[in-house]
């Protein structure tokens, strides 16, 4: 059996072949997930095959390691197979395929991610919102718009970082209302969001706000004011 030092040399000298056969059965579990996480910090190809081949491995963190890997990987082979842990039994291991996915950005995920903010898991559900912005389609801006009347502030927060990632003109007037959320969190990164867009039918909203802010947020108050100089200037150009 192969030991922690050993898979430590193996990433030293860049063995792909040796870390692969690390994620044998008859290895240890610990030393298996380590092997699947060293495998996508040196970004090895070659692995791609063996990693979703443990993507249904009883140990869960073996599974975590190896979706991690494959997002890093970003081989749109590894689409499907991601998609199916979008409803694994394990929280961890359904983040952490709504983030690879996210980051292999292939279209074929965003109605399954969408689907998975049904999710009862609040850190899989603020993983799914990113994904959504990360994947840039359309089809997702009402769904983050409904997110925007969700209770966790985090997961409105995340929702107007999505709905500016995808950079659509629909999506302006819910980011306008959440200038006036109660949380400056989701005030800034919504403020953030509509610089973003760039669109000059926020510009009145954004000096509004920043005219009517009592200084209780610097960063809410700068966030305002990075958007209203992006929005001018991109109608000047």
């Amino acid at each position: 059996m192969v030991s922690k030092e050993e898979l430590e040399k193996m990433r030293d000298e860049k063995d792909v072949n040796g870390l692969i056969k690390a994620l044998g059965p008859y290895e240890d579990k610990k030393n298996r997930e380590k092997a699947a996480y060293i495998l996508g910090d040196i970004r090895a190809k070659e692995a791609v095959e063996p990693l979703i081949g443990i993507l249904n491995d009883d140990y869960w963190p073996v599974r975590k390691a190896a979706t991690l890997s494959l997002g890093r990987l970003a081989d749109k082979k590894a689409v499907e197979p991601l998609i199916k842990l979008l409803k694994d039994s394990h929280w961890h291991v359904r983040e952490t395929a709504a983030l690879a996915l996210g980051a292999i950005r292939d279209k074929r995920a965003v109605e399954p991610i969408i689907e998975a903010l049904k999710d009862g898991c609040l850190n899989v559900k603020c993983e799914v919102v990113d994904a959504l912005g990360d994947l840039g389609d359309e089809r997702a801006l009402e769904p983050l718009k409904e997110i925007l009347n969700e209770k966790d502030y985090l997961l409105r927060a995340c929702a107007v970082t999505s709905l500016g990632k995808i950079g659509s003109n629909v999506a302006v007037k819910s980011l306008v209302n959440s200038l006036n959320d109660e949380n400056y969190f989701v005030r800034g990164n919504a403020a953030d969001a509509l610089g973003i867009i760039g669109d000059e039918s926020a510009l009145p909203h954004l000096v509004s706000a920043l005219e009517n802010s009592k200084g209780e947020s610097h960063e809410f108050e700068n966030a305002l004011k990075d958007a209203i100089e992006k929005i001018k200037a991109r109608y000047k150009s």
